[in-house]
């Protein structure tokens, strides 16, 4: 007597599935929030949200093109409705404030080599930190880490006593070098983490097409590398915008 032998196809189905099989994938509670993330409506939801957060600021901005008197009688939505109250007689009259123009044009002048100056120095020195040996790499590293803990009031009256002895004192290159040497820690601790997570196969194929150091970080580190620089470069900024105490010192 021959055997009878079950098909495949029965065989299978009778086994039991495991929340690991294919035929049921099993997603966590993070991914499906994420695809519900990802809708349409959660979408306008966090429209209509920044636009809520947003009414502050759309509020100083339509309060600076009314004249006072408007401004004591009445609130800022009404330009909505009266859009003739809106002038631009305040900023002209800033304009002409001569104080308030040199003010500005100092703050100019400080922040932005400031913040220029860090990014740039900021990811060469991250990108040898994350993917360059050389000696004493890990402990320099950690010095600059240590750097951080260091705040900028304690170091106002050494600087300056440093600075007493040079032309920079009473200069914006003084107001500049120190914020630099004061924001280059953070910059250099951020961008550094953030190179080292980079595959390193994408280095090794740059190097393996004869690409020099200088050109893998140009090619390869400052694209795959963006969200950080410009994170940095827009706290840098609003860090330097907003200290006066710096400024007063030196």
């Amino acid at each position: 007597m021959s055997a009878q032998v079950e098909p495949a196809e029965s065989v299978e189905h009778t086994q039991p599935r495991g929340p690991g099989s294919e035929g049921a994938p099993h997603r966590t509670l993070a991914a499906r929030l994420v695809a519900r993330v990802g809708s349409g409506a959660v979408q306008v939801l966090l429209i209509l949200v920044a636009l809520f957060w947003m009414v502050p600021t759309l509020g100083l901005l339509f309060s600076s093109l009314r004249s006072p008197q408007d401004n004591a009688s009445s609130g800022w939505w009404s330009v909505l409705t009266e859009p003739a109250q809106l002038t631009l007689s305040n900023y002209a009259g800033l304009l002409d404030n001569p104080d308030f123009v040199s003010s500005f044009g100092n703050t100019v002048l400080i922040t932005v080599p400031s913040t220029l100056i860090i990014v740039v120095v900021a990811a060469l020195a991250a990108y040898a930190f994350a993917w360059l040996e050389f000696p004493g790499r890990d402990w320099l590293f950690l010095a600059v880490v240590g750097l951080l803990v260091v705040p900028i009031q304690v170091a106002l009256v050494p600087i300056s006593s440093l600075y007493g002895g040079t032309p920079l004192y009473g200069s914006i290159p003084a107001v500049v070098l120190f914020h630099v040497g004061f924001g280059l820690p953070f910059g250099i601790f951020l961008l550094r983490n953030f190179f080292a997570a980079i595959p390193r196969d994408l280095l090794e194929a740059a190097r393996m097409d004869g690409g020099k150091e200088l050109t893998i970080f140009r090619r390869v580190i400052l694209p795959l590398g963006g969200p950080a620089i410009a994170s940095l470069g827009i706290f840098q900024f609003l860090w330097v915008w907003n200290d006066l105490l710096v400024a007063l010192v030196f």
